[in-house]
């Protein structure tokens, strides 16, 4: 987090929050450890007959155990998801790859050893052309918060929105999506608190207004979230497995996903603000904003405004300029580097956490594809004798009820890897929903739509925060705006399969 954001000082207590309540629950997390370390090393050791797979071999078990490690411990958070994604990309490089411990990789059983992984290619997922696409994110977020242009963006967005209540609150969705389509989520979510805390004071104490404005800011980052592929590391995930020239290979561009998932972004948040208004109504009239913070003139805060402008502008127009969207990320990297605007202090505060987590879901799909595991996978389950649309909707459903409890990224992580997996050998059978489009991008969107809970994701946890937000209500509006979301969201990404937009 950056600490000359907006809402830092929020963020912070609630990490320390976090902390306070990791170290209250050491015993558990233990014994949580304990059994997901148990059930590897027994998947590890049992005989390979076991798993019913035909030609699977002794490297392809290895990968199984360490997937089943990856699972149990990014749902238990024995340790933290990040630390959870580097230790396995440690074990398969030392087990598994063609750098490997001699142990491991001589051929001494009867049973076939198997394809071992190129070394290189799990070190690489550090460096994925989709962890860059998110750094050139981070690099934009800590210029925007540097030189002030996050502040003048709230208050031009803001400010249309005059002071009905009813018009503020749809002020405050709008902006924290729009906001959060290019910064961290987190980071939007607190940044727009801070600008709340104020309008909060100023209503009526037994206004339930209050309540609907505080889960304005959750709702909108979610949400939000899902217009970009940079908005949140789900989009990325489905991104890398769609866009894979050794898979898919489907060249879905930056613009290409804005076109469709800006609309239902928005389409969403503007049902959120009925709903909130619905069950939130205000007791007061008027509302005044008063949005503190400097917005800098110098000619590095120019620098970054013109910059920020055309790495949108060029991401967006990526089809049209042939520059993929990776690419376009390096330009706000060497801009600001060069001009001195990103100092190396500046590089402490990038969530590299969010980078290793995403690299260690990209690890398990190499594993999966270079192992020959994937391979042996669609031979031994029939996936084209299944319904296309309850593989469709059926992953979906799974994906959500799983992000509700633990981290998107994890989730997206572990599901999309399999869903790749099981869309190419079902492509005839989604062929006409879509093909695989539908099943990765709604594993993306179903990922972000999961927030009926304070812990379901960070924005949540800061609303929670703020005192002004039971569980009760944020549990009754996000399994209302998780329904909604996952009806319109499965219709349009049908529709537009269908019509072969995708």
């Amino acid at each position: 987090m950056f600490k000359n954001f907006f809402g830092y000082e929020l963020v912070k207590e609630y990490q320390t929050k976090r902390a306070d309540k990791r170290d209250s629950k050491v015993d558990s997390k233990i014994i949580k450890l304990a059994i997901s370390v148990i059930v590897s090393l027994v998947l590890w050791n049992i005989p390979i007959d076991s798993f019913g797979i035909p030609g699977l071999t002794i490297v392809e078990q290895r990968v199984i155990a360490v997937f089943a490690f990856a699972t149990l411990m990014w749902l238990t958070e024995a340790i933290s998801s990040w630390a959870t994604s580097v230790t396995l990309i440690v074990i398969l490089l030392f087990t598994c790859s063609t750098s490997g411990l001699w142990l491991f990789t001589a051929d001494t059983s009867t049973t076939p050893l198997g394809e071992l992984i190129g070394y290189k290619s799990l070190m690489y997922t550090f460096a994925d052309p989709i962890i860059m696409l998110f750094l050139g994110g981070f690099i934009l977020a800590i210029a925007a918060t540097k030189t002030g242009l996050d502040v003048l963006l709230a208050k031009v967005m803001l400010k249309p929105f005059g002071t009905k209540p009813s018009n503020v609150l749809l002020g405050f969705i709008m902006a924290t999506g729009i906001f959060s389509m290019f910064l961290s989520n987190t980071a939007t979510a607190a940044m727009m608190l801070t600008f709340l805390t104020p309008v909060l004071k100023s209503l009526p104490a037994d206004g339930k207004g209050k309540i609907g404005l505080a889960l304005a800011i959750p709702i909108g980052a979610n949400i939000g979230g899902i217009a970009t592929p940079i908005g949140t590391p789900p989009n990325a995930i489905a991104l890398k497995y769609l866009n894979d020239p050794a898979g898919l290979n489907m060249n879905l561009g930056f613009g290409q996903w804005m076109m469709f998932m800006l609309p239902f972004a928005l389409l969403v948040m503007f049902l959120a603000w009925i709903l909130l208004l619905k069950l939130f109504p205000f007791k007061a009239d008027k509302i005044e904003l008063n949005i503190e913070g400097e917005t800098k003139t110098d000619w590095r805060s120019i620098v970054v405004y013109v910059t920020f402008a055309i790495t949108i502008l060029l991401w967006v127009c990526d089809k049209i300029t042939g520059v993929n969207s990776n690419v376009v990320a390096m330009l706000p990297v060497g801009v600001f580097c060069a001009c001195g605007i990103i100092k190396r202090s500046d590089l402490e505060e990038i969530n590299w956490s969010v980078l290793w987590m995403v690299a260690g879901g990209f690890a398990l799909g190499v594993a999966m594809q270079d192992t020959g595991l994937a391979k042996h996978m669609i031979e031994s389950i029939p996936f084209n004798t299944w319904p296309a649309l309850l593989m469709i909707i059926g992953s979906g459903l799974l994906c959500y009820a799983l992000s509700n409890f633990i981290s998107n990224t994890a989730t997206a992580a572990l599901l999309v890897p399999i869903l790749a997996v099981v869309g190419t050998a079902a492509a005839e059978n989604l062929a006409p929903l879509g093909g695989v489009s539908p099943l990765l991008i709604g594993l993306a969107m179903s990922a972000s739509l999961a927030m009926i809970l304070p812990i379901s994701t960070p924005p949540n946890a800061l609303a929670h925060a703020t005192g002004m937000v039971e569980q009760k209500d944020m549990m009754r509006v996000g399994l209302i705006m998780g329904i909604v979301g996952l009806v319109i969201g499965y219709a349009m990404l049908i529709m537009i399969g269908k019509m072969g937009i995708l």
